[in-house]
Order: structure tokens, then sequence, then C-alpha cells
């Protein structure tokens, strides 16, 4: 039989366990699981002594576009996602001007189609205007959900308060994805601190409580409503031991960050290149992120990759911008966590591949099975690199990981059946297309 491309000799990561297997892809599709030494194709990919995973997904990035080409751009970050082993990426609507109607979604469309190296799956970001054409609006090609900004968030982004959050989720049924943190609570604390103080301040001005309350209230209008609710980036023991008792209206994300760096040291060594929202906290919530992972709490783990100018991130507190690169570096370094033993490779695929597309409805993605599209990230588990910022394509041009040296490393990224990296290399021109997400 012929094929347009096989991948002989790596082990699989299946959703029913790890094999050894030959892959055979046609029209984009994976075609076979068990192709025969007899088959043939127009590319064959020697995969012993690599581990081929579905293709990975980043869930949660910001990647600028439109907006500013010198810190950001959709080329310049799926090629990011692309050498990282990143083979889809859900990009944030908080651009300038942001997602928030047909036209721009409309727009965006066509820009993927022309510059992305990676398929695309697009937040719209509801604002009050927007509100009464939300149920239309996610059923736009290619959107993977709304984006509701509860706090932290300008201009017509925010919806802070409880009645505008219901109407929200009273518009649509698609499940809505919320940037959790109590904009009142962030205000009213806001004049107990000044310019200049240690950027280890940003975790106490953001306090467990602004996460936990905005979650609370979140949580309630879900349950109220019957509307499913996806807690982006939850950073607090307290939020992921109270979600465990809404799991019919909820699912959970956590990021790489929070599963990676801890406070205060991370502040002290990296100054504004640890300041996020929500923030990096201290052992005792990075250890009750990792249980959370560990006994299924959590249903995904993304990058929130948010880049900025170098020069803006070494301003003094608070006048430092929030938000760190990540979408190039996720795959290595919770390759590295597997490794350390802190989950499991299965899992991890879980969290990355499967968890997406279970909490968004992402069609023929998140698995590797015949009829799916033929995405893989092939990963060597053995080899030992150095993360740094020479190696990061973003304009933004730093990582929080420079000098993190990890054991595993992406070594191909497939989308759709073609190779768009391998080997530390992306190949080709743009092939990226907006994701398809059930109705």
């Amino acid at each position: 039989m012929h094929y347009d491309l096989i991948i002989r000799g790596g082990r699989c990561v299946f959703p029913w366990g790890e094999a050894e297997a030959d892959l055979g892809v046609r029209n984009g599709r994976i075609a076979s699981l068990s192709v025969s030494h007899d088959d043939e194709a127009e590319r064959v990919i020697d995969a012993t002594g690599l581990h081929v995973l579905p293709g990975l997904i980043d869930s949660h990035v910001h990647l600028r576009d439109p907006g500013n080409a010198a810190v950001e751009t959709l080329e310049t970050g799926t090629r990011a996602a692309a050498l990282g082993g990143v083979a889809t990426v859900f990009d944030m609507p908080n651009t300038s001007p942001s997602v928030t109607d047909k036209a721009m979604l409309d727009w965006k469309r066509e820009h993927i189609s022309n510059v992305a190296h990676v398929d695309v799956g697009m937040y719209i970001g509801a604002t009050r205007e927007n509100t009464p054409d939300l149920a239309m609006l996610e059923q736009q090609p290619g959107v993977c959900a709304i984006k509701v900004f509860a706090g932290s968030s300008t201009g017509n982004l925010m919806i802070e308060d409880d009645e505008g959050i219901e109407a929200v989720m009273r518009s649509g049924h698609r499940r809505v994805c919320f940037h959790s943190e109590d904009e009142y609570r962030l205000q009213a604390r806001k004049p107990m601190f000044h310019k200049g103080q240690p950027y280890a301040t940003h975790s106490v001005w953001r306090d467990v409580e602004c996460a936990f309350l905005g979650t609370r209230r979140i949580m309630a209008i879900a349950r109220k409503t019957g509307r499913p609710a996806h807690i982006l980036h939850t950073s607090t023991a307290e939020e992921l031991e109270y979600l465990a008792d809404f799991r019919d209206v909820s699912t959970v994300e956590v990021l790489v960050n929070h599963l990676t760096q801890v406070g205060p040291e991370c502040y002290e060594k990296l100054g504004g290149l640890a300041v996020m929202n929500p923030p990096l906290r201290d052992r005792y919530h990075y250890e009750a992120s990792w249980k959370a992972i560990q006994d299924g709490r959590v249903d995904v783990v993304s990058s929130d990759h948010a880049p900025h100018p170098l020069e803006a991130k070494k301003r003094p507190w608070p006048n430092c911008p929030a938000g760190l690169t990540g979408v190039q570096t996720i795959v290595p370094v919770m390759l590295d966590h597997v490794n350390a033993g802190r989950l499991s490779l299965a899992r991890l695929v879980d969290l990355m591949s499967a968890g997406p597309a279970r909490v968004y409805g992402l069609q023929t993605k998140g698995r590797m099975a015949v009829g799916f599209d033929a995405d893989f990230t092939l990963v060597d588990m053995k080899a030992q690199r150095e993360i740094t910022n020479d190696w990061i394509v973003s304009p933004a041009g730093w990582t929080p990981f420079d000098g993190t040296h990890v054991t595993g490393w992406p070594m191909a990224t497939i989308v759709r059946g073609t190779v768009v990296m391998q080997d530390d290399e992306v190949i080709g021109e743009a092939t990226g297309r907006f994701a398809k997400f059930a109705p």
C-alpha cells in the first residue's frame, strides 16, 4: 500500500497505552496504525529511539497579531510553536484591535492561512457590546471559545460584574473561558503599594483571595446558568480544592510556570521576567498544583505565552508589564518534568492533547487514531539540552527559562501530515490552517 508519509519504529503514545507502531498518513489524516514493511510512501521518517505523541496543543497563547510586530506576530509565534513541538495553538483576542466581531474573525482566518506554521484556534473576546452576539460568534469557523476577562484587562474587554458575566453565560452554549481575578479587590488594594517595591510584591497585591474570590463568583454563575466554565491559569491551592466540587460545570487549566517556578526565589532571580497574572506563588501552591495534576483535577496545561519587550520587563514594579514567553519552551520543560518523575508521558499527552481537545470540542485532533488529523510531536526523551535566549524566535527574544537544562526535547513537529519542524529547523512555507471545533 502507498502512503504520503510513514513514521517507522517510534514508540507511540496511544489513548490505550504505549506501543511500538508504524504509522501511515494519507491526505493529511492518519490512515493506518499498523503499516507493513512492504508499504511505501513519498516520505519515510525513521523514529527509532523516539516517542511519537499526538500533536501537542498549547491552548493559551497571545500572539499579539494584529498589534506590535516588534514583540510577536502570528508568523513568529507559530514558528516558535513548531520549533517547540507544538502542533496547534489557541490564540487570545486581546490584540490591537481586539478580536470581538465577525469582521476581525474573518481577517484573522485569512491571515492564519497566509502566515501560520501550525494550526490555530481563535478566542472571541466578550464585551458588554457584543454579548448579545456571542451565541452567533462562538459558532464561527475556527473559534475555540469565548474569553472573559473578569479582571486584569483594559478597555471594553473587561467584564468584572456578576450581571455582566451572567449575561455572557446566557448567550450561547459552549464552554466559556475565564481570567479569574476579582477586579474589585485588585483596585481596592492597589493604593497599598507603590512604585519601586520588590517584584515579589506582585504576588502580595494579587493575593490568593483575589483569585479565589473571582473563581467562587464565576462558579456560582456557572451553577446558576448551567453553562460550563473553564478557569484559566488556576494558581492557588484553595481554587483547586474548591473546583473539585464543581466538576459538572468547570474544567481547569494550570500553567507550566506555576508547575516550575516558585516564589519568592523566582522574583529574586528573574526580577520583572517573573511577573505574570495570576502571579507565581510560593511552594505551598506549587505543590498543590502538582497534587492536582496527579489526582486528575487539572484538565489542561498551557503556557499563557504573552511576550513583552525585554526593556519593558526590566522596568521597576509595577510598571513592568505582566506576561511571559512560553510557547516555544513548554514542551521541553514538561518533558523534563516527565523525566523527573512528576508525571507520566501518558499524563502529559492527556494534559496537552486529549485534554484541550475534550475541553474545547476540537475535532479530529487530540489523539492518534485512524481518521484523525496526522498531527504528531516526535520527542527524544534522553536528549539533554539547555534552553537559551538565542534559541527563542519570538521578536521579544527572551525566556524566563534561559539557562535551564532539560532532559527531553522535541525532534519533529508534524501538522496534518506535513513536517513543519525537524531537528530544530522549521521546514518549508507556512501551511497552518484554522482549527475546527464542534458546534
